[in-house]
């Protein structure tokens, strides 16, 4: 496995946090996405020192040093109901609090869904929340890495322009970055899969972000056609979006260092196979 590989998948927490990585290990992950608790349940059991210390152990026997979370799929900033708003923001804050216990470098999430509110509102909510969030971490190392959606329904930020605003609108925009979905480009319509349509695409993304605020990304292929606004994520190469998007991905340098996981589905040696599929598109350097 070369010095520089930046490829690892999302891994179960099944039996204990640490037990991730052990996962990850095994199918050749140098970096690995994970939950910090269920993602389909609000509460959970507080995170125990003995839970930090087998995490840490866990880290130097795989020496898996690129480790990051995903955000419970409850969690919604956007929601224009106050009740709904204060338990999803109470929710991300907890999770926050373990990632940092762990010494993860940041959490993605879903900005979120309007529910019809209008988008201005919708982003207005997640502005609102991630400056309470920004103050109730203060001084904590741990950044929250916006996702790009698919655009279905009432979701926000499917577009650049939607994570531009909402960057350009947070007091704390040093604790702020973007994880970007290549399924979820492609639903919204981005077309990547010629080397013109990925750098086009990519230029929208640096003039609108910034490439520097691309903190990961998850590399997923598509079930549905361009522009569905469907979150159906395929094996590499297997879907509608093809291996060349993906060349040109990985051998982007502007992108050399960012970590990038598989979150395909996970059917037999799933994760080992989509890896092996993306290093042999890595062109080699000297």
């Amino acid at each position: 496995m070369a010095a520089r590989d930046r490829l690892g998948a999302h891994m179960s927490i099944a039996g204990g946090l640490h037990l991730a990585l052990e996962r990850g290990k095994v199918v050749g992950c140098s970096v690995v996405q994970l939950f910090v608790k269920n993602q389909l349940q609000w509460a959970a059991p507080p995170l125990t020192d003995e839970d930090v210390r087998l995490f840490g152990r866990a880290k130097r026997a795989t020496g898996i040093q690129v480790v990051f979370a995903h955000a419970t799929y409850l969690i919604n900033l956007a929601t224009p109901a106050e009740p709904d708003w204060r338990r999803a923001v109470d929710a991300f804050a907890d999770e926050l609090e373990r990632a940092e216990a762990l010494g993860l470098r940041f959490v993605v999430i879903h900005p979120g869904s309007h529910k019809g509110s209008g988008l201005e509102t919708g982003i207005s909510r997640i502005v609102r929340a991630l400056d309470e969030l920004a103050t109730r971490t203060r001084g904590y190392r741990v950044k929250i890495a916006l996702e790009n959606t698919a655009g279905a329904g009432h979701t926000v930020g499917a577009r650049f322009e939607e994570l531009r605003a909402i960057l350009e609108g947070v007091t704390a925009p040093e604790r702020l970055g973007i994880c970007l979905d290549t399924c979820h480009l492609f639903a919204a319509g981005y077309d990547i899969r010629t080397p013109a349509g990925y750098a086009r695409t990519l230029q929208t993304c640096e003039k609108s972000v910034g490439a520097r605020s691309v903190l990961a990304f998850h590399l997923n292929d598509a079930k549905a056609s361009l522009g569905s606004g469907l979150d159906r994520h395929e094996h590499i190469g297997k879907g509608r979006i093809g291996l060349g998007a993906f060349r040109c991905l990985l051998n982007d340098r502007r992108f050399a260092e960012v970590p990038m996981v598989l979150e395909t589905p996970k059917d037999d040696d799933a994760d080992a196979r989509n890896l092996s599929t993306l290093r042999r598109l890595r062109k080699k350097r000297r």
